[in-house]
């Protein structure tokens, strides 16, 4: 016999209601308003955590920025190759005159951040603060990661 959508969702809120008050959910989840899960573990646990995380994505981010520079380094080397071959005339007084634009704009953006990059950073800094031990496993596996 198929369910109606209601008894479904009501089952479902029944399951939801029953993984709340065992003692599981509180240690994965915490109580209401208990700080940063990261004070639920052990330091031992916080650093292996921030380690392996940090090691993981250290690596990745080696992998990803060597490919990033062989695809751009490559595609510089191609380019200057049809300019001396001849396929292409490339006009450099046009690119100095465009780079030194850039840089103007970017010396006129540079004097106050936009207030949602001053909020990103706020939010960081208060993360970092509340979860420093779990924040320094990571920090010491990324650069791990990025050395192996």
């Amino acid at each position: 016999m198929p369910e109606t959508k209601d008894s479904a969702e009501e089952a479902l809120m029944e399951l939801a209601e029953y993984a709340k008050k065992q003692k599981w959910w509180d240690r994965v989840f915490g109580k209401k308003n208990s700080g940063p899960i990261a004070e639920k573990y052990s330091v031992a646990t916080q650093l292996a955590i921030g380690g392996v995380t940090g090691w993981c994505a250290g690596y990745l981010f080696q992998k990803v920025g060597k490919l990033a520079a062989s695809a751009v380094g490559g595609g510089f080397f191609l380019l200057q190759i049809a300019n001396h071959t001849g396929y292409i005339k490339i006009d450099w007084k046009r690119v100095e005159q465009d780079v030194n634009k850039a840089k103007k704009q970017l010396k006129l953006n540079t004097d106050k951040p936009p207030k949602e990059v001053r909020t990103k950073v706020e939010e960081v800094q208060t993360f970092v603060k509340k979860n420093l031990v779990l924040t320094g496993g990571f920090a010491g596996g990324f650069l791990i990661g990025l050395a192996s």
